[in-house]
């Protein structure tokens, strides 16, 4: 059951996270609403998604209980702003990012740990 209209994967549950982080190394993951500060974010995944091959981008609603695999990871202590984005490297957390967040942010982020 899709919650999240994008053109991007969407998580349905924490095991199917799981999984993704052991056949993905490099995975970025936004968890959040159909919202003002979550859909610039996702759109930009969507460009990202077409030229960065070696990534998979993926979605997951934010309000759906299996979410709290990513709302209670101790990366989002204190987070207060949608959406929460991880970024997972060979199934270990890396980095996570609150709020919006443009273009060069994200791809600051990408340089770095992927």
């Amino acid at each position: 059951m899709k919650m999240l209209h994008t053109n991007l994967h969407e998580i349905e549950t924490a095991e199917e996270l799981k999984k993704m982080q052991a056949e993905h190394p490099n995975l970025m993951v936004c968890g959040g609403r159909m919202g003002p500060m979550c859909i610039p974010v996702y759109d930009i995944m969507e460009e990202l998604q077409e030229e960065r091959e070696d990534i998979k981008f993926a979605v997951m609603a934010f309000d759906n209980p299996e979410a709290g695999i990513i709302r209670n990871d101790p990366s989002c202590k204190g987070f207060m702003g949608l959406p929460f984005t991880m970024y997972y490297k060979n199934g270990k957390a890396v980095s996570a990012t609150s709020s919006i967040q443009n273009r060069q942010q994200i791809t600051k982020i990408l340089d770095e740990k992927f």
